[in-house]
Parts: structure tokens; C-alpha cells; sequence
């Protein structure tokens, strides 16, 4: 069994190890709006029934306006983590392989069956990383071989399927859209999918490939909803693609994936003006890049949702902050990185602040 995959969160383990009670803990190892708007009111009947069809329109609706995606209506999801394990089956199914149960079903040459398990012997899959692991993690299970790739220029025709998250996490590089829809081209020419992950897209709209998705055939977006609107406990997401492919993920999870209340919130937060959310952002990202660049930190790049450090002294780092119980986000591919989420307000400021300030040079 391979080793989990590390996330921010995770107060009740570092609370364990650190002492202290985990409510009373400062938590910035997440990308999450930590200020989020009044929730609207929800229907009892959000409640109460089983997610009618009219709360999933009303929430696909919302949000097409709101991703500006044209003609399509986004799927949403319980959790963009859901639709990343249903990568790999959606590429067999694009290559006819003829992949019933992961079992024996082999077409041709290019699968060798072991242990019960599928190997795909020439589609290959390239990440842009370091990023999330889920990815990777998804493919590799299913028998395809994954490359990580450094950025898009190394990812040709070789590639079944690639996935690129932009703005990227943790380190916040972006590609701009004329240079995905350019890969994606890439992509289509040789039969290929290009997956792009938007999951910090809120923050800068002007990046997305939404409104240009009914023109590439061959995209799947993902977009995230927790994290910009600070609900992440929803575990929403949507996903924009042409339509046989919305309903093969549709079919896949099953009907009332996602629940009655989170699609009410959607509906209801996606169509409101969030200018109020990007001005706190700023504010917000604004206030903790003074905080670290007051402790000496080197500001290696990030969003308006995080920030990430570069410091050799890292893991010294993190330790005392855990100690003034304040969780950031560490690597354990990249021991001089530190990810911090944004603090709440102007008192969180003064607390990480007093404890950068107190680490021992």
C-alpha cells in the first residue's frame, strides 16, 4: 500500500503532538477562504427530500454565469477528488480498450493484464509538478505509466491524456490561456485530453479557459468551490467539458451525488456579487506577506488564497510554529518550502507575526 498523500489540515494530529486544544490552534496549512460570506438561507426542503432535478439546473445555471462557460452547463460534483478517480476509466473508454470490472478484457496489444489488474502499456500521462497527488496517484493505480513534467512545452504527442493546474499548488505559477489552448490543440491532434484544474481559478478569472471550453473538444476543466468561497466542508465542485463527457462522470457517480443544501448554496452564492470576497482576499494576502517578509521569509510565489516560502531552515520553522500552535504546510518533497494560508484577521496577523518574530536565527 502506497504512503497517504499529504494535505493541509490535520489540527487534530499536529494538537496531538504539539499540545493544546485544537479549536484554540491558529490553521494556515490550507488555500481556504478563512473569512467567508453570511450563508443564505437554506429550503427546509433542501433538507428534507432528496435532491430534486430543479436544485441541480438551478445550481448548473448559476453556475454558467458565473464561470462564463457558454453553451455548457457545468456538472457539479461532490469534490473535484471525485472526478480525478474517474480520469483513468474515462481514458480506457476513450481508447476502446474494452476494460470491463478492471479485469480481464483485453482487445489488442496494448495491455498486459497482471494480478488481476490492467497495464497500460503505451498511454502515458504527463502532470505538470510538483502539484497535487491525487493525480498522479489516480493513474498510477489504474497501470498507466505518469510522467512529471517541469512545464507544458515538455508535453507533446506521446501523452494520452495531461493535467495542468492553474494557478498551480503550491507554488502558484501560472499559463496564461492563449498557451493551454495552444496545448490543447497539441493535445487533440494526437487524440489526446487535457485536464486543466482551476480549483484557484476565483481569484483570477481572466486565466480560465471556461468561456472558450464549447470551442476544445478535447478540455476538462475542473473549478473548485470551497476554497474561494471558504465553504470547503461543502466538498463541491464542477466540472466543464462537452457533453459526453459530463455525462459519462454524471453517470458514474450516480444520482444525488451532490446534496440538496450544497446545491442551494451554490445557486445562491454563485449568482451574488463577490467583489466584497476578492477585495478581503487582497487584504488578506496583503497583510501575511507583510507578516513573512517583516520575519525575513523569501517569498517564493503563490495566490491570493496562499502564500509559499523558500528557507532552508523550513523544518525549524514549522516546528516552532507548531509549538505557538500554528499549523502551516510543509514538503517532504521540497524541505525548504513552507506553504502559509491566509489569516483570518488583523489579530491572527499579530500572533503569526510574534511568533515568526521569536524564532532563533
Amino acid at each position: 500500500m502506497s504512503a497517504p498523500i499529504v494535505h493541509g489540515g490535520g489540527i487534530t494530529a499536529a494538537a496531538a503532538a504539539f499540545g493544546g486544544r485544537p479549536q484554540d490552534w491558529l490553521d494556515l496549512s490550507t488555500g481556504i477562504n478563512p473569512c467567508p460570506l453570511a450563508l443564505p438561507e437554506i429550503p427546509t426542503r433542501a433538507w428534507h427530500r432528496l435532491p430534486d432535478s430543479y436544485l441541480v439546473d438551478e445550481a448548473r445555471r448559476a453556475a454558467q454565469d458565473y464561470y462564463d462557460s457558454g453553451e455548457i452547463l457545468p456538472l457539479p460534483v461532490p469534490g473535484t477528488q471525485s472526478v480525478i478517480q474517474l480520469l483513468p476509466r474515462l481514458l480506457r473508454q476513450g481508447r476502446q480498450l474494452g476494460v470491463t470490472d478492471d479485469r480481464v478484457a483485453v482487445t489488442d496489444d496494448k495491455v498486459a493484464v497482471t494480478d488481476n489488474r490492467i497495464a497500460v502499456t503505451d498511454d502515458k500521462v504527463a502532470v505538470v509538478s510538483p502539484t497535487y497527488g491525487e493525480y498522479a496517484r489516480a493513474f498510477a493505480s489504474a497501470g498507466f505509466a505518469v510522467d512529471p513534467v517541469d512545464d507544458i512545452a515538455a508535453i507533446g504527442g506521446q501523452y494520452r491524456l495531461a493535467v495542468v493546474v492553474n494557478p498551480n499548488n503550491p507554488d502558484g505559477r501560472i499559463w496564461p490561456a492563449e498557451a493551454l489552448a495552444a496545448l490543447h490543440d497539441r493535445m487533440k491532434s494526437a487524440n489526446g485530453l487535457l485536464v486543466v484544474d482551476e480549483a484557484f481559478g476565483d481569484t483570477d478569472p481572466v486565466l480560465s479557459l471556461a468561456a472558450r471550453a464549447q470551442d476544445l473538444s478535447n478540455l476538462i476543466i475542473f473549478r473548485s468551490f470551497g476554497k474561494f468561497f471558504g465553504l470547503a466542508g461543502l466538498r463541491l465542485g464542477f466540472v466543464i467539458a462537452r457533453d459526453d463527457i459530463l455525462a459519462r462522470f454524471e453517470d458514474w457517480l450516480g444520482p444525488w451525488a451532490v446534496s440538496g443544501p450544497a446545491l442551494s448554496l451554490a445557486a445562491s452564492l454563485l449568482g451574488s456579487d463577490v467583489a466584497a470576497i476578492r477585495r478581503c482576499l487582497d487584504e488578506r494576502s496583503a497583510a501575511l506577506q507583510a507578516a513573512l517578509s517583516a520575519a525575513g521569509l523569501r517569498i517564493r510565489g503563490g495566490t491570493a488564497l496562499f502564500t509559499l516560502v523558500a528557507d532552508s531552515r523550513a523544518s525549524d520553522i514549522y516546528t516552532h510554529l507548531c509549538r505557538h500552535h500554528i499549523l502551516v504546510r510543509k514538503f517532504d518533497y521540497a524541505p525548504d518550502w513552507l506553504r502559509f494560508g491566509l489569516t483570518a484577521d488583523a489579530a491572527a496577523d499579530r500572533r503569526l507575526g510574534a511568533a515568526l518574530q521569536g524564532f532563533e536565527r
